[in-house]
């Protein structure tokens, strides 16, 4: 295929050499109508190209098949048999990639650090999770992807689940080894779902590690938004084999998605496609180079510790993403809370995720020498404040065991059901009727029909306390939690 062409952006180019008068949505017609001081902040381009995908973009019947084309282009690029695009972002793909494998009632093996849409997806639909507990990582005190082993035993434990929803890569860049799990999960004839939201990059470039598709998995879903050039909520899933049919996981986007999709994010996903094919290996390399060097010299820093090999091994991480910068900051006396603070007041850097001793930065294509050196310099500032950063507040961080917890009622049933708002001491013994989520990355540390434990409800509370945002529960101060009614 002709990966020099970029149909969507061919498409709004020949739009706008039409000249074309709109008397249609969206209402500000191409900027005319839009407050100029609107436009001042957003730029002209932004309200020129926001138009119409039918009877703007392409014809009222889609005729010329432009967004088909697109993706077609997409999925050659990354080596998949059919790509579908959701101006949604992953929340909505990953979604309609669980309700095109499982149904209302049916189980579906589920990789428990998932993000919070995942658990949203069972919400929704009704399905019955079986939870495959990840690896542990008790030094760090963080979890990586389940490995083999853990997928083996949870397809004993319910030989009849339609399928599995993998996490791959976590937002910390580690990796399961979603070869081997495919294979386990093929060979008892199940599909294997793959929310590969921070790996959009990962077939462009050899020395990253093995995307889903090239790894076997059945449908794959990716952020273009978070590690490559797209526009926020600019997604994309990929389909391969006969275990989902592709009509199947149209028609369940169809279902959740928008009927007024953003032509903004669509041009976005496809120059990056157009990008990555043409430039992607020595960009990427240069990234590489990049996140290469800024680990050894956040090495020479005292108090910080840019972790990577230390993730992988076994009984922890199959892999890692060399472009996502893991930096341990607790030998400076103080929490990854407050050093993202610091960045972010005193030097206006932002991180993209901070926890209790850590802060985690990603580094693309877009970064150069500069940006890198200037993260450097704030770093190297930040390690000589050792002793006078604010000391990292008590978190009563759970062990594995117990955040591991019983699931008492489907989530669904939990979620729609009577409940009541307790105070978080006494949530201990009750079912949860709501998602508590630490953000980023929102994996939620306790689901809707969970049964709350003590040590998850002591990690919640002492962890609000400590600076830790959790915004999916209706009290986000964490005073108090929704449970089920008793």
């Amino acid at each position: 295929m002709d990966h020099a062409q970029a149909p969507v952006l061919e498409a709004l180019s020949a739009y706008h050499r039409r000249g074309t008068l709109s008397f249609t949505p969206p209402g500000h017609k191409q900027g005319a109508g839009a407050d100029p001081r609107v436009v001042e902040v957003l730029g002209d381009g932004v309200f020129a190209s926001d138009i119409l995908a039918m009877n703007g973009l392409d014809d009222r019947r889609m005729g010329h098949g432009v967004l088909e084309h697109a993706q077609r282009l997409m999925a050659d690029a990354v080596r998949a048999e059919h790509t579908f695009f959701s101006t949604c972002g992953s929340s909505l793909s990953v979604k309609s990639a669980m309700l095109a494998v499982a149904g209302p009632h049916e189980k579906l093996l589920v990789s428990r650090n998932a993000h919070k849409s995942v658990i949203a997806g069972l919400i929704i639909a009704g399905i019955e999770p079986v939870w495959v507990s990840p690896r542990w990582d008790a030094g760090h005190h963080f979890s990586h992807p389940p490995g083999p082993e853990q997928v083996a035993a949870a397809l004993d434990r319910a030989p009849d689940a339609r399928g599995m929803l993998l996490v791959s890569p976590t937002a910390y860049g580690t990796c399961a080894d979603v070869r081997a799990i495919g294979d386990l999960c093929h060979r008892a004839g199940k599909a294997l779902v793959v929310d590969e939201a921070w790996g959009a990059h990962l077939p462009f470039h050899p020395d990253l590690p093995t995307w889903a598709m090239d790894a076997g998995a059945d449908v794959c879903v990716t952020s273009v938004h978070k590690m490559g050039a797209g526009l926020e909520q600019g997604s994309v899933f990929h389909l391969q084999g006969d275990l989902v049919g592709p009509d199947t996981l149209k028609l369940r986007e169809d279902l959740l998605g928008t009927t007024s999709p953003s032509v903004l994010v669509y041009a976005g996903l496809d120059g990056w496609r157009r990008q990555m094919v043409e430039h992607g290996r020595s960009l990427l390399g240069n990234a590489l180079d990049l996140a290469g060097r800024l680990r050894d010299e956040i090495a020479r820093l005292p108090g910080l510790c840019a972790l990577s090999c230390e993730l992988v091994g076994p009984g922890l991480a199959f892999g890692h993403d060399p472009l996502i910068v893991v930096i341990d900051v607790s030998e400076l006396g103080t929490s990854g809370y407050a050093v993202s603070d610091w960045l972010f007041d005193e030097r206006a850097i932002a991180v993209g995720l901070a926890d209790h001793r850590r802060v985690v930065v990603q580094i693309t294509h877009a970064d150069t020498e500069q940006s890198t050196g200037t993260l450097l310099d704030a770093l190297a500032e930040l390690s000589t404040l050792r002793g006078t950063l604010p000391p990292p507040a008590a978190v009563a961080l759970p062990s594995p065991a117990g955040l591991e917890l019983e699931t008492a009622m489907l989530p669904r049933t939990a979620f729609f059901g009577p409940v009541e708002q307790i105070p978080v001491e006494r949530s201990p013994g009750r079912v949860a009727a709501e998602m508590a989520s630490p953000y980023p990355p929102g994996v939620p540390a306790v689901c809707p029909g969970e049964r709350i434990s003590q040590e998850v409800a002591d990690y919640l509370r002492t962890g609000a306390e400590a600076g830790m945002y959790v915004p999916d529960c209706t009290d986000p101060s964490l005073r108090t939690l929704r449970v089920v009614a008793e």
